[in-house]
């Protein structure tokens, strides 16, 4: 197992900043982008990365927009929630990604659910 040490973190300046072993050779890479807010009353960013907003589009349904777009929708992502008055709620995608947005959801019991605490993030 080869250690990555923290001087072997790159940014090109053209998207995430990626992992090299010794080599150069690259071994990893960051989210592409992420976010985590409040997705209660009125939502709201508490901290994120290449991401320019977010929409409450109903109970529960959330749209994510990235501030830069992706090369194209074929990434891959992570999404969680938790209510404060309950416990994790299921969340996933809502509708088929594009290169500029992510559209989640979150059910509780089969309902869509109002989430206190969502979190996203995106690789490619």
């Amino acid at each position: 197992m080869s250690t990555v040490k923290a001087a072997n973190l790159q940014n090109t300046g053209s998207g995430a900043p990626v992992f090299k072993n010794s080599s150069g050779t690259e071994i990893g890479q960051l989210a592409k982008a992420w976010v985590n807010f409040n997705g209660t009353g009125t939502v709201a960013i508490r901290e994120d990365f290449n991401v320019s907003s977010i929409t409450d589009n109903a109970t529960g349904q959330y749209t994510v927009t990235f501030a830069n777009a992706m090369a194209d929708a074929n990434f891959s992502f992570a999404v969680s929630g938790i209510k404060l008055t309950d416990n994790a709620v299921d969340g996933g995608g809502r509708q088929a990604p594009t290169s500029t947005t992510l559209k989640v959801a979150f059910l509780d019991l089969a309902n869509f659910s109002d989430t206190d605490f969502v979190s996203v993030a995106i690789f490619r």
